[in-house]
């Protein structure tokens, strides 16, 4: 069940990956020969800044007066009492929301693009690409670049240039280069294909900022270490305001990133249970969803190996949901083997259950969320009223819903 850590010989769930840049079965680098160089580059240069004060200090001084860290944790009230309301007496725990939406962009992405540009220019990288599905990693991504004085370039598929349009001019107000790709499902996968494409074409000047916790070894374990902030201050948060920790944790999946950040701080702490909520789009019986925990099987795609979305001969399939930041065919694999061992639950919601959920926060809490924390929201309000009072459930709201709004009016009929 558990991992030995290399640093202190014990068992842990937080030790991994091992040297070869793998959670048990998964993860690893299998990447064009032209890469591998880079990548080996990157891990020696992330041990380094890892080790030296200098850089841990220079990353808390950019989140606490760039990023605007510290994010809350709030007492979502009207929510819990809506919860109670449905759930009977004695049942219904507080719920408190991990409020990274908050930070500066409006989602949990700069934690982790602050870091890797503080990389980028240890190693003396020039130029930052990246890529972007629902548009908030490549907002941040282009934010760094404008801070730092490094030209940007994203890879953004053509679906979602037109769903995340208010996105799409932040980064080019940011300075950034948006290109469209037009390939494949036109989403976050084929971003991710012409991403890697110029990285190999570009190796000598060009720094990859990878928006989720996939990819080849070691972007997942550096992904996650960089928001692992997230779950490092909820932890000290709910000890200082109740003195415990909380019961359940609750994060949307996509890639993972943000599950992870909170996550990953309490693994070892047994009396916390998880719960990650992948896009189930229209339904998981309809083969129209994202997700590759409840309805995939191991394979290879983007450097690793990790659970996808893929049909008899192993050709990966398209992925579907109203969130433009969940719909990607695969999973980080550190996420693909906390499933196997039983760490964390993995279950989904609907994009219908996502806008209900979004709706019921807008009115009831004046936070408008990004439909990725929604599908997580949807998971509370299905899974709180089975919970009794005494217990608390922290969920991360990692992005608000500025981008989501014309989506969603769209969706519900609504002219503007």
């Amino acid at each position: 069940m558990t991992a030995q850590s290399a640093s202190t010989g014990l068992n842990t769930f937080r030790g991994g990956p091992d040297e070869r840049g793998r959670f048990g079965d998964y993860g690893g680098r299998f990447v064009a020969e032209t890469l591998m160089p880079l990548i080996l580059e990157l891990e020696t240069a992330y041990r380094a800044a890892k080790a030296d004060p200098a850089f841990a200090a220079e990353i808390e001084a950019f989140q606490r007066d760039y990023v605007g860290r510290p994010s809350p944790l709030y007492y979502a009230e009207r929510l819990t009492d809506h919860i109670r309301e449905q759930a009977g007496p004695g049942r219904g725990p507080r719920i408190f929301f991990k409020r990274d939406e908050l930070n500066h962009t409006g989602s949990h992405k700069i934690n982790n693009c602050l870091g890797q540009i503080l990389l980028a220019k240890r190693m003396g990288k020039t130029r930052i690409i990246a890529e972007t599905g629902a548009g908030q990693h490549g907002v941040a991504a282009a934010t760094v670049a404008a801070r730092f004085g490094l030209p940007c370039t994203v890879y953004m598929g053509a679906t979602d240039i037109e769903r995340q349009k208010p996105n799409v001019f932040r980064m080019r107000l940011l300075g950034a280069e948006v290109r469209g790709v037009t390939s494949g499902s036109q989403t976050l996968k084929d971003a991710m294909n012409e991403a890697l494409r110029d990285w190999v074409a570009n190796v000598e000047d060009t720094f990859y900022i990878i928006g989720t916790a996939a990819g080849p070894h070691p972007y997942p374990e550096l992904v996650r270490d960089f928001q692992s902030i997230i779950g490092q201050e909820a932890k000290a948060q709910l000890q200082e305001r109740e003195g415990r920790l909380p019961d359940l944790l609750v994060a949307c999946i996509g890639g993972g990133s943000n599950a992870l950040g909170l996550f990953h701080p309490f693994l070892d702490d047994e009396s916390v249970a998880m719960h990650a909520v992948e896009a189930a789009g229209e339904g998981i019986e309809t083969g129209r969803h994202a997700a590759s925990l409840t309805a995939g099987r191991p394979g290879i795609l983007h450097g690793n190996i990790t659970y996808l979305l893929q049909d008899e001969d192993g050709q990966i399939e398209e992925a579907h949901s109203i969130s433009a930041g969940l719909d990607y065919p695969g999973i980080g694999p550190e996420h693909s083997w906390l499933h196997d061992i039983g760490r964390v639950k993995y279950v989904s919601a609907t994009d219908q259950e996502a806008l209900d959920a979004f709706q019921v926060c807008s009115r009831l809490e004046g936070i408008i969320p990004a439909l990725e924390p929604a599908h997580a929201l949807a998971h509370v309000l299905r899974e709180a009223p089975n919970w009794d009072r005494e217990k608390i459930i922290v969920m991360n709201m990692c992005g608000r819903g500025d981008k989501d709004v014309f989506a969603v009016a769209e969706r519900l009929g609504v002219a503007l």
